[in-house]
């Protein structure tokens, strides 16, 4: 293997109070979930054999396993501090079942996250999956935002800009259809972060396709119109770098000047942030040289869509802390921000409680 005998990369020492991954999914869950979710899509003709959601039984202990040799340990190994955690992002599947399906999901998923929350809570803090159906209205979701941010102390939440699955058939998210989560989402105070699900569009890989295009058309979509002057403190993380975005930053930002819409940094930055799902350093390289850094929140997403090593520098593509320990661009201050003062910026649900933690 290429490069198999290079000596691996130690971590730079920075004088950090926290590092903050505002990225993860529980991507290992007990067994017990998934056949919850079969016996559940098995009853969509027949409702009246939909399992309820306290059904599912799965002990404290089976909790502390699942995560235990996963995301705990990578938490060590790796040297974060605290994982912005949700639901596994590809099984939220809003395009399967009812609002009746979709909202049982949402509150079993979410109440994984609650417990492993409170069994580790200087590990995790919540992120919740939104109850969305396609072709119907977002307002459906505020019941369950309000329930999981009021009740048990989430930060944020994941929105799905493509419930159909691939096939687009909700409006944009500019669109006034969306308006009702979004004052919710302003009153509450919380982010969300923009994440499709799974792609049943055979055209869509899901994670490598499906993905990273919702997370472009998403950043296009809030690039031609005013949403942010409606909302002026709605926050957006985009997801995985920001998709095509930096890549393409001088292509958006001259569809910007013949859209007549402000510069970019005016017109969208206050409002819209990257995360740094990019598992090689010339991708990371890239986002920080583009993008500011008070834009950017250290994110790895671990445990989930790339999980391997790779051959060329025998570590594993998902830790992207040690890509961003490698470049010489960033600043002390510029490092701060990204590894903790952007997530306390743009979750300030999660700040507040950091702050009554001593943290």
């Amino acid at each position: 293997m290429a490069g198999a005998s290079k000596p691996p990369i130690a971590h730079v020492v920075t004088e950090l109070h926290m590092i903050i991954d505002c990225h993860g999914h529980y991507t290992t869950a007990p067994p017990q979930l998934q056949a919850f979710r079969d016996r559940q899509l098995a009853a969509i003709k027949d409702g009246s054999q939909r399992p309820p959601p306290d059904s599912l039984s799965i002990s404290d202990d089976e909790l502390r396993a699942s995560v235990m040799n996963a995301q705990l340990r990578l938490q060590r190994e790796r040297g974060t501090d605290l994982t912005i955690f949700s639901p596994r992002a590809s099984a939220m599947a809003h395009h399967q079942g009812d609002e009746a399906t979709s909202a049982d999901w949402a509150r079993v998923c979410n109440g994984l996250i609650d417990r492993l929350c409170t069994l580790y809570p200087d590990n995790f803090v919540g992120v919740c999956q939104l109850p969305q159906v396609p072709g119907v209205s977002p307002a459906n979701c505020l019941a369950e935002l309000e329930r999981c941010v009021v009740d048990h102390g989430f930060v944020g939440c994941n929105l799905n800009p493509d419930p159909s699955g691939g096939y687009w058939t909700d409006p944009p998210l500019t669109d006034r259809y969306w308006y009702p989560l979004y004052e919710k989402m302003v009153e509450l105070d919380v982010p969300a972060m923009i994440h499709v699900s799974a792609s049943c569009n055979p055209c869509f890989h899901a994670t490598g396709a499906h993905y990273i295009n919702a997370d472009t058309t998403a950043f296009m979509q809030f690039l031609t119109s005013d949403l942010f002057a409606d909302f002026p403190t709605l926050r957006f993380i985009i997801p995985h770098g920001g998709g095509a975005v930096p890549y393409h930053w001088g292509r958006y930002r001259g569809l910007a000047q013949d859209l007549k819409r402000p510069l970019l940094s005016e017109h969208l930055l206050r409002n819209v942030f990257f995360d740094t799902c990019v598992y090689h350093l010339p991708g990371l390289e890239l986002l920080a040289k583009v993008i500011p850094a008070e834009n950017i929140l250290f994110a790895s997403e671990m445990v989930g869509a790339v999980k391997g090593v790779d051959p060329e520098t025998g570590n594993h593509y998902d830790d992207t802390r040690r890509y961003l320990d490698q470049l010489t661009t960033l600043t002390a201050a510029d490092q701060h921000n990204i590894f903790e003062g952007n997530a306390r910026r743009v979750f300030p649900r999660l700040d507040a409680m950091l702050k009554r933690r001593g943290r």
